[in-house]
C-alpha cells in the first residue's frame, strides 16, 4: 500500500468495505475504500506539501489508520510508535507529532535530511532500550505486503481482526497485506479473551487473525478448539517460537475445521516477514520455520558454532538509525544476517537450531542479554541473565559496587526500564555469588535453577492470589503485585489473612510488593496484626447493622465507611499503572459491587413488589428518585460507586494522571480542597436532611484518599486538620460526628492494630462479608421481631453465605478470569501498557 499512489490504489477499490472499528460494542462503523480515500486525501492536505519527519503514536482505530496512511501520501516519514517517549523525542525532534489521528506539533519546515526513499521507522526487533530504529523505504513495505498476500492468497473477501496493534510490524503487515488487496480490516483493541472480540469476528465475518505465543496460550485458555468461526480461513503465529507439538496441535485443529494455520518466522529489519512453514508441512516439519517468502532467499554463511542463517530479497531494511543524521543515509546493507543458525532439511525447509549471540524471545520481545547484563553493570549491578522460556530470570550478587544492599523489586523495575519486558516475565534471584564453571565463566543453567529453586514460597503466594482473584496459576508471576492483579478491597481481607497463615507477619504494603519480595517471616509473639481498613470496615458493619435493627443506636459507621473506600481506591486503584489499567481495575471493583446489588434488587421487587424500584436496579435513586425510606435503604452503595467511577474518570484525563503521579498527596488534598466546597454550599440539589446521605457527601471518600496518600507525620497532620476542621457541625449530632472523627483518624495514624488471633480471624470473616450483609439485612432482620441480637447475627451469617457462595460460583466460571486483560489480555496491549508507563517505547517492537 504505501507509496507514491497510495490514494489511487484505495480509490480503485470504490465502494468495497477496506475497514470495520467497533469502538462500542453492538455500533458498527464501516468505511468504504472511496471513503477512506477521501480522509487519508484530506489529511495528507492538512499536513501540506513539504516532507517531514512525522512521530505518529497510533492505536487500533480509523483515524490513527488514516493518519498513517495520510502522512505517507504526503510523502512523509513515518516514525510510527504506540507511545512517543520522551527520549525517542529528544533524539530524533520530530517535525510533526500526531497522536492517534490529531495533530498536536506541526513544525512548518522540516529540520532533518531524509533520504528520498525512506519512508518507515520502526524500533528494532533486537533492540534492548536504544533508540535505535529501523528504516524501512516504500519498496520494502510493498515487497513484504505483496510477498505475504502470495502465500496467504489474500482476496477481496477477507478480513483480518486485529489483534496485534498497528504500530508494531507484524500487526502493521497485517493491514499493508490486506489493504493492498482490497480485502478489508475488523479494527479492534478487544482482547482474543475478551467475548466480544469473538462477537464481532462472528457478526463481521472475518476470515483470519494473527498471534504471538503468548495468544496460543490465552486461545488454549478459552476453549478456541470448540469455538464455532464459520468464517474463519487461516491464523497466522510470528513473534517467537512456538513448541513443535503446539504448532502440530493446531495444524491439526485447522485442518479438521476447515481452516489452515501458518507458522511464520521474520524479524522487524525484514519489514516482518522472511519465512513461512506451509500448513501441509507442519504435521512432519513442526520445528521448522519453513520455506522463504516470495521475492525473498537464504543462505547459510558459516561462522563459530555452526552456519548462520541471512536472508536476501527485496524487503531487507536501508539499515539502522541510531540518531537523525542516519535518516539521510543510503542504503548501508543489501542482506540480513538474523544471527540465527539454521540448518536445511532435507525437504529443502529452513531450521533454527540457536543463536549466535546471547538473545531470548520473551513475549514477543527479543532480549540482547548481553545488553542487559551490561545495563546492569553501569548501574552498578553485578548480574547474570538468562531465560526459561517464559521469563527473563537474573540473578544479581547482593552487593553492588557501591556496598548498597540490592533490593530485588528495584532490580526487576530496572531490568524492565532495560529490556523493555514487563515485570511480570521477570524473575529476580539476589545471591551472595554468582554461579560459576571451573573455567570462571558463568554458569547459566545454575542462574535458571537457582529461580526454580526459590519458588515454592512465590508458588504459595501465587496460589492463594489465583484462587481468591479467580485468575488462571499460570498467569501469575513472581513479579505481580496483588494491586498489579486487579485486588481490591473487597478481596484484600480474605488474601491477607491467608498470607499470614504462609508467610508470617505481612509488612504493611505487602499489596504492593511483587510476590517475589514477599518473604517467610517470624509470627509476631502477640496475636496478628489487622489492617485497620479492614477493623474499620468488620466494626462499621456491625454498628450499621445493629443500628437499623435497634439492638443499639450508634450513627456514623456509614461515612467512615465511605472514607475507607476512597482509602482503598488510593491504594489498589491508585497505583503505578497506565491510565487505561487504573479505569479496568475501578470498573472491575465497581462491577463486583454493582453486579450484586442489582441482582438482589430485582429479586427483591418481585418478593417484595414496591420496597424498590427500578431506579435502584440501576443504583441511580439518589440521581432519579424517589425519595422514600425504602428507595434510600442503599443509598451508602450508590454513592460509593458515583465517587469510584467519578475519581477514576478524573485520573483517567492524561493531565490530572500526569499531576497524580508526580504529587500524590497534593493532588489527593486538591481534590479534597474542590470537593470540600459541597461541605459547605448544597447547590440546593437536596433536602437538608438528605445532604449527609447524597452523592454531595463525596468529600468523606476523598478524605480517605487523602489519608492513604499522607505517608509523613507533617502529611497526616494536615489530613488530621481538615478532619478536625470539617466534620464538627456537619451531621448536627455530636456522638455521631465524634465517631467519625474517631474512626478516620485511626485510618489516618494506624495503619495496621496488633489484635488477639481470634479477634483478627473473626474480624476479617466480617469485613470479608460487608457487602452482602449490608445488602441483605433489609430483608433479613424483619423476619425475627424483637430478637434483636439474633437478627444481627442472622444478617452477618446471610452475608458470609452469599460471599461464599458468590466466590464459589466465581471460582467456578471462566468468565472471572476473563475480565483480567492485564494477564489475560491481548499480549501486545500489555506491553504497551507497561512501555508506556515507563516511558521508554522506543527500541522496542514485537516481532
Amino acid at each position: 500500500m504505501p507509496n507514491s499512489s497510495i490514494l489511487a490504489k484505495l480509490r480503485g477499490f470504490g465502494e468495497r468495505v477496506a475497514v470495520v472499528h467497533c469502538p462500542e460494542p453492538g455500533s458498527p462503523i464501516s468505511v468504504t475504500y472511496a471513503q477512506l480515500a477521501d480522509r487519508v486525501a484530506e489529511f495528507s492536505a492538512g499536513l501540506g506539501p513539504v516532507r517531514r519527519l512525522v512521530a505518529l503514536t497510533a492505536g487500533n482505530d480509523i483515524d490513527s489508520l488514516v493518519a498513517y496512511l495520510g502522512a505517507l501520501e504526503a510523502g512523509c516519514v513515518v516514525l510510527l510508535t504506540g507511545e512517543l517517549s520522551s527520549e525517542l523525542a529528544a533524539t530524533y525532534d520530530p517535525d510533526v507529532i500526531i497522536d492517534h489521528g490529531r495533530i498536536v506539533a506541526n513544525r512548518p519546515a522540516s529540520a532533518h535530511r531524509l533520504h528520498p526513499e525512506l519512508a518507515l521507522l520502526l524500533s528494532t526487533s533486537g533492540s534492548t532500550g536504544s533508540p535505535k530504529l529501523v528504516r524501512l523505504s516504500a519498496r520494502n513495505l510493498i515487497a513484504n505486503a505483496q510477498s505475504i498476500a502470495e502465500y496467504l492468497d489474500i482476496g477481496p473477501d477477507d478480513r483480518a481482526a486485529t489483534t496485534l496493534p498497528l504500530f508494531y510490524c507484524y500487526g502493521l503487515s497485517v493491514v499493508h497485506s490486506h489493504l493492498l488487496r482490497g480485502a478489508s480490516l475488523l479494527l479492534t483493541e478487544r482482547s482474543v479473551l475478551e467475548p466480544a472480540f469473538w462477537d464481532e469476528f462472528r457478526a463481521h465475518r472475518a476470515t483470519s487473525f494473527a498471534a504471538v505465543p503468548y495468544t496460543v496460550d490465552l486461545l488454549d485458555r478459552i476453549g478456541f478448539a470448540q469455538m464455532s468461526l464459520p468464517d474463519l480461513r487461516y491464523v497466522t503465529q510470528a513473534g517467537g517460537k512456538l513448541e513443535p507439538a503446539r504448532v502440530r496441535t493446531y495444524a491439526q485443529l485447522g485442518a479438521t475445521a476447515g481452516w489452515r494455520f501458518f507458522v511464520m518466522y521474520g524479524q522487524t529489519e525484514a519489514t516482518a516477514r522472511m519465512a513461512y512453514l506451509p500448513p501441509e508441512s507442519a504435521a512432519e516439519h513442526p520445528d521448522c520455520i519453513g520455506i522463504p517468502v516470495p521475492g525473498g532467499h537464504f543462505t547459510l554463511t558459516p561462522v563459530d558454532g555452526g552456519e548462520e542463517l541471512v536472508y536476501h530479497g527485496p524487503n531487507v531494511m536501508l539499515g539502522y538509525a541510531c540518531g537523525p543524521a542516519d535518516l539521510a543515509l543510503d542504503r548501508t546493507i543489501d542482506a540480513l544476517r538474523t544471527g540465527d543458525l539454521a540448518r536445511r532439511t532435507p525437504d529443502g525447509l529452513f531450521q533454527i537450531v540457536g543463536r549466535r549471540s546471547r538473545f531470548a524471545k520473551l513475549f514477543g520481545l527479543r532480549i540482547d542479554l548481553g545488553r542487559v547484563e551490561s545495563e546492569l553493570a553501569t548501574a552498578g549491578f553485578v548480574a547474570a541473565c538468562t531465560d526459561d522460556g517464559t521469563r527473563l530470570i537474573a540473578a544479581i550478587r547482593s552487593r553492588t559496587a557501591s556496598t548498597a544492599k540490592v533490593h530485588p523489586v528495584q532490580s526487576a523495575r530496572l531490568i524492565a526500564e532495560v529490556s523493555g519486558l514487563p515485570t511480570a516475565a521477570i524473575n529476580v534471584t539476589v545471591v551472595d555469588e554468582l554461579p560459576r564453571l571451573a573455567t570462571g565463566k558463568i554458569d547459566y543453567p545454575a542462574v535458571r535453577g537457582l529461580a526454580e529453586s526459590l519458588s515454592r514460597t512465590d508458588d504459595d503466594v501465587s496460589a492463594i492470589y489465583a484462587d481468591a482473584l479467580c485468575l488462571p496459576l499460570e498467569s501469575i508471576s513472581p513479579a505481580h503485585s496483588f494491586a498489579d492483579l486487579g485486588g481490591n478491597s473487597l478481596s484484600y481481607v480474605t488474601v491477607a489473612a491467608r498470607l499470614e497463615r504462609v508467610l508470617g507477619t505481612l509488612p504493611t504494603d505487602w499489596p504492593q510488593r511483587p510476590i517475589a519480595d514477599l518473604r517467610r517471616s517470624p509470627r509476631a509473639r502477640f496475636g496478628r496484626a489487622l489492617d485497620a481498613s479492614t477493623a474499620l470496615r468488620a466494626i462499621g458493619i456491625v454498628l450499621i447493622l445493629g443500628s437499623h435493627i435497634r439492638l443499639f443506636e450508634v450513627w456514623g459507621a456509614a461515612h467512615v465507611l465511605l472514607a475507607v473506600a476512597g482509602y482503598n481506591f488510593a491504594r489498589f486503584a491508585v497505583s503505578s499503572a497506565p491510565r487505561a489499567r487504573r479505569l479496568q481495575l475501578t470498573g472491575r471493583s465497581v462491577a463486583m459491587i454493582a453486579v450484586p446489588t442489582a441482582l438482589w434488587v430485582s429479586i427483591t421487587m418481585i418478593w417484595q413488589p414496591g420496597y424498590y424500584g427500578w431506579q435502584n436496579a440501576l443504583l441511580l435513586n439518589k440521581i432519579l428518585g424517589p425519595s422514600n425510606d425504602t428507595a434510600g435503604h442503599l443509598w451508602f452503595l450508590e454513592v460509593l460507586v458515583y465517587c469510584t467511577l467519578a475519581c477514576a474518570l478524573l485520573i483517567r484525563i492524561p493531565w490530572f494522571d500526569r499531576w497524580e503521579r508526580r504529587a500524590p498527596f497534593w493532588f489527593a488534598l486538591g481534590l479534597l480542597g474542590l470537593t470540600l466546597v459541597l461541605r459547605w454550599q448544597s447547590l440546593e440539589l437536596y433536602p437538608e436532611r438528605e445532604i449527609v446521605f447524597s452523592p454531595l457527601a463525596c468529600w468523606f471518600f476523598v478524605l480517605g484518599w487523602a489519608a492513604a496518600k499522607a505517608t509523613t507525620v507533617w502529611q497526616r497532620l494536615i489530613v488530621s486538620a481538615v478532619l478536625l476542621a470539617c466534620v464538627p457541625g456537619y451531621f448536627g449530632v455530636t456522638d455521631r460526628e465524634h465517631l467519625v472523627v474517631v474512626g478516620i483518624a485511626i485510618l489516618i495514624w494506624l495503619p495496621a492494630l496488633r489484635v488477639p488471633a481470634v479477634v483478627a480471624v473473626v474480624a476479617v470473616a466480617v469485613a470479608d462479608s460487608s457487602l452482602f450483609a449490608y445488602l441483605l439485612h433489609w430483608q433479613v432482620y424483619p423476619m425475627f421481631g424483637d430478637q434483636r441480637l439474633l437478627a444481627l447475627a442472622a444478617c452477618l451469617a446471610a452475608g458470609a453465605a452469599a460471599t461464599e457462595m458468590v466466590d464459589r460460583f466465581r471460582r467456578r466460571i471462566p468468565w472471572s478470569s476473563l475480565q483480567s486483560q492485564y494477564l489475560g489480555g491481548r499480549l501486545v496491549r500489555q506491553l504497551r501498557d507497561q512501555q508506556v508507563t515507563r516511558n521508554r517505547l522506543a527500541g522496542k517492537v514485537i516481532e
